[in-house]
């Protein structure tokens, strides 16, 4: 996609723009505003908000973690913390900014679209996030919830009820917004792609955003009916999962891994969108293996469906069930690698500009092979049984969610950044964040695939003092890591009033929403575009971008 040529044939909204003003105020960002961009906002900003709650809570678990003894948190607060951290980072930061943000604000604009197909379902779906996010932080007003963010039974049938149910109510309202972004996703890929784009011309964040839709639909409403039985036995006297009145808790363990096995998928697949629009841009060259790339993320979102029971080789599994999840999940690895390679391929011989959108990219990279590859190990039953329940297992899914997830987002705001607001971030804030942010990773999480090999439990907040070497390093990580929000926040704040002047195209991208205004307009178009070539087509002299002269880095 992307250069486009706007013909007067083309048909135009005609007096509906008229309806709209010319711009959104900044009141418009805190109402029920249906713009799809005005909600891919939201989702950020409110997403990053719960992210800093939910550092605070990881930071105030590594100072507990700094001696054996508890002596900073009492043990109910480090329980609750600790199930909360995971809740927040998964549900109200790593899921709502990878889909909902970036997901609602850029679709429409690489679809050549002048909004989502459900405008008032999206924002529906936005507005159910601050809602669910409340309901966990006031959970803490009743001793927060305490069973982990698996909420396994019975532990979780008997600690803090009232909270328990708070966060329960929190995840099937987090839940039900990704059902109804999903279906609108779906919908508007499906149907409302500009007519002259081809199928080999949409953009691969947009494959990777309708494989997480489709898998969500499938996955979520499992995790659902999960939660709505525990609520149950919680506070209606069913028993379910309650194993002294004949209920089975090994059945939830199914329901909730059959869906949060795949929500790993859910956070990691958009990024891997984002991986595909920011290397080819900043590399200057085209992607390499478009259609190995967009078929295996299908390929994910079916074979991921089949991995759950990895999760349970500790439960009683039969052996025969443990052979099988541990060959799909060496099978899942596949597709996955298959992207790894074309990114690596894409970058070699580039010409490649290390601007911070880059940077993090490129960090990405080696942060999700390293928690791949410890993935491996654990995707094996004899291996998994060893290190189950260990640091090894934090360490592993740190890797891959802080190192793969958080890296993409970083460099998802650092690319589109200019786009929504018009102006750009500060490289040089930039790159201090980026150091930051990957030695504060590699500080903190390394370290805990060693003290899992040499048995330290997880979820505990007093261990053998065997291991506070370790442990004091990880906290030491911990506070780079917090540290490292400083300097992006600032530019954040500071280049959205103040900041260079972007013009409309500065990375000189293909895409079809880099033919439109920084902002866009409310319309996203006066008329709608023509796409004349693909999304990736650099180097080539009939591709040349709209926009302004190229920068270097």
């Amino acid at each position: 996609m992307t250069q486009a040529e706007f013909p007067r044939n083309t048909p135009t909204l005609g007096n509906k723009a008229n309806n709209h003003p010319q711009a959104w105020r900044w009141q418009d960002y805190f109402t029920f505003n249906v713009d799809h961009k005005v909600i891919g906002i939201q989702y950020l900003v409110t997403a990053f908000v719960f992210y800093l709650i939910g550092g605070l809570m990881a930071v105030a678990l590594r100072v507990e973690l700094a001696t054996p003894e508890s002596d900073f948190l009492d043990p109910n607060l480090y329980n609750a913390f600790m199930t909360n951290h995971g809740t927040i980072m998964i549900f109200l930061w790593i899921v709502p900014s990878a889909i909902g943000g970036f997901g609602n604000y850029l679709i429409p604009l690489m679809l050549g679209a002048r909004d989502m197909a459900f405008p008032k379902l999206n924002a529906i779906a936005f507005w159910l996030n601050p809602v669910a996010g409340l309901l966990v932080v006031a959970s803490f007003i009743f001793g927060g919830s305490q069973s982990g963010w698996t909420a396994y039974p019975p532990l979780s049938l008997v600690t803090a009820p009232i909270a328990q149910t708070l966060w329960i109510l929190a995840i099937v309202l987090v839940g039900t917004s990704s059902i109804l972004g999903s279906v609108n996703f779906v919908i508007t890929i499906l149907m409302m792609k500009v007519p002259s784009m081809k199928w080999d011309q949409l953009p691969l964040f947009c494959w990777a955003i309708l494989a997480t839709s489709v898998l969500a639909l499938l996955s979520t409403p499992v995790l659902a009916a999960g939660l709505v039985l525990l609520l149950f036995d919680l506070n209606f006297g069913t028993s379910f999962f309650k194993p002294d009145a004949g209920g089975n808790v090994v059945i939830y363990q199914h329901l909730f891994w059959f869906y949060s096995h795949p929500a790993v998928y859910l956070m990691i697949l958009p990024i891997f969108g984002i991986m595909s629009e920011v290397v080819p841009v900043h590399a200057r060259k085209p992607i390499f293996g478009y259609k190995a790339i967009a078929y295996s993320s299908l390929a994910i979102c079916v074979v991921g469906l089949f991995v759950w029971v990895h999760h349970m080789f500790t439960s009683g599994t039969p052996g025969w069930m443990r052979i099988f999840f541990t060959i799909s999940t060496l099978i899942v690895a596949v597709p996955t690698g298959v992207k790894i390679f074309a990114w690596v391929a894409t970058l070699w011989g580039g010409k490649i500009r290390f601007t911070s959108a880059m940077l993090f990219a490129i960090g990405l990279l080696s942060m999700f092979v390293m928690g791949g590859l410890s993935g491996v190990t654990m995707g094996t039953a004899p291996f998994d049984i060893h290190v189950h329940d260990t640091y090894y297992v934090v360490g592993h899914f740190h890797y891959v969610l802080f190192g793969g997830s958080v890296f993409g987002i970083y460099a998802g705001i650092y690319h589109w950044f200019p786009k929504m607001t018009g102006r750009k971030l500060n490289e040089t804030w930039g790159r201090i964040h980026f150091a930051l942010t990957f030695v504060g990773t590699n500080l903190t999480f390394l370290p805990m695939h060693e003290l899992g090999l040499q048995g330290m439990p997880r979820r505990v907040a007093m261990y053998d003092p065997q291991f506070i070497n370790l442990n004091q390093l990880c906290t030491f990580g911990a506070f780079v890591l917090g540290v490292s929000v400083i300097p992006f926040t600032i530019n954040i704040i500071h280049s959205w009033s103040q900041g260079e002047l972007a013009g409309d195209n500065p990375w000189q991208g293909l895409s079809l929403e880099w033919t439109t205004s920084s902002p866009p307009l409310i319309e996203n178009w006066e008329e709608l575009p023509v796409v004349t070539h693909g999304p990736y087509d650099y180097g080539h002299s009939e591709t040349q971008p709209l926009g302004t002269p190229e920068v270097s880095a």
